[in-house]
Order: C-alpha cells, then structure tokens, then sequence
C-alpha cells in the first residue's frame, strides 16, 4: 500500500494506530464517504471479532459499524505490517476484515476487486473523526427502531453512495490495488 507521491504530497495526512500502537496507518486526503453499515455480514463479523481475546469495541450502541471509506492508493501501512491478517466469514466470501492481531484490532475492510478501503472508524484518531454522513442496510436489522433520525437510514446503499465509489475508482485510474496480509485468522 502506498501513496501517490506527486497527488498526495499537497494533501492532509491522517495517521491511526490500532489499540496497542504495534499498527500505524497514514491517511492521506479526504475520505469518500463515512458511513455506518447494519448488514447481517457486519453484524456477525463484529460480534465474532469482537470476542477475540482483547479486542477493543467497535461497534455501535445500535450494532452498527462505522467506517471510513478511503481510496486504496491513499492508505499506507508505516509500522505494524506483520499483525495483518484477514478474517472471512465463510472461505467462499469477497469480503475479507483485516485485523491487527497484536492486539486483536479490527482495522479495515476490503472487498474483492475493491479500489477502497472501509476502515473501521474506531482506529481513527477521536479528534479527527469525520461525522458520520449516513446508515446503510437498515434493511437486515430485525428492528430498525433502535436507530435515530439524525443521519439517513437507507434501507440498502443508495445510488449517491455507489457514486462517490465511482467517481474516486476513475479518479484511481480505474485501478484496483492489492492488499497483501499475513495470513488468515479464524474468529
């Protein structure tokens, strides 16, 4: 994972560590879009990944899980590589959670072919945390009366959402970069 030199040496940095500090992480410019996910996916990852010996709490009062979406190009890995390891479901998913095993942190999300990261809000630094902009598959939840009024709860991701992913995949060049981890983990 690397940045860009030329593009993302004018913009702001953000650096994020898991709980323990072992894994360092560098942001750079704004995210796509900050969003909170209630899928049946996300919810179970979050309570298997959640009783791993240590983890730190990431999900929402309402079981949600917040991330940040960021371009892959503009994340890097400056310390830590070593505890990378992914999570799956099931051995068939395409989607994998990469979790800081030294400390059991879940850090971000990523989709097979994806060109963004979905990192998970709780590494961010609280002092620089983006507002969340918007719920995603309210849908899943057995009772969407537990989530408030204050952002949009759209029942799946909205046209609006896809499009910032677009926008951001073109301004990649269409690219898609890999991600290569220390092995799996089973949770």
């Amino acid at each position: 994972m690397a940045f860009r030199p030329k593009e993302d040496a004018k913009m702001k940095t953000t650096q994020s560590a898991c709980t323990c500090g072992t894994l360092r992480l560098e942001m750079a410019g704004d995210p796509i879009i900050v969003s909170e996910c209630h899928c049946n996916s996300c919810r179970e990852a979050g309570e298997r990944l959640g009783a791993l010996p240590g983890a730190p709490r990431f999900m929402e009062d309402n079981g949600g899980t917040s991330f940040i979406l960021c371009r892959k190009d503009r994340v890097k890995v400056i310390a830590g590589a070593e505890t990378l390891k992914a999570f799956k479901l099931k051995p068939s998913s395409h989607t994998r959670r990469i979790v800081a095993t030294c400390c059991n942190t879940p850090v971000f999300l990523e989709f097979k072919g994806g060109h963004w990261f979905s990192v998970y809000k709780s590494v961010w630094p609280a002092d620089q945390s983006p507002a969340t902009q918007l719920r995603t598959m309210t849908s899943d939840l057995p009772d969407p009366s537990v989530l408030d009024n204050t952002i949009p709860n759209g029942k799946r991701q909205s046209v609006a959402f896809f499009a910032k992913l677009f926008v951001a995949w073109a301004a990649m060049g269409f690219r898609s970069p890999d991600v290569v981890v220390n092995g799996e983990i089973e949770a």
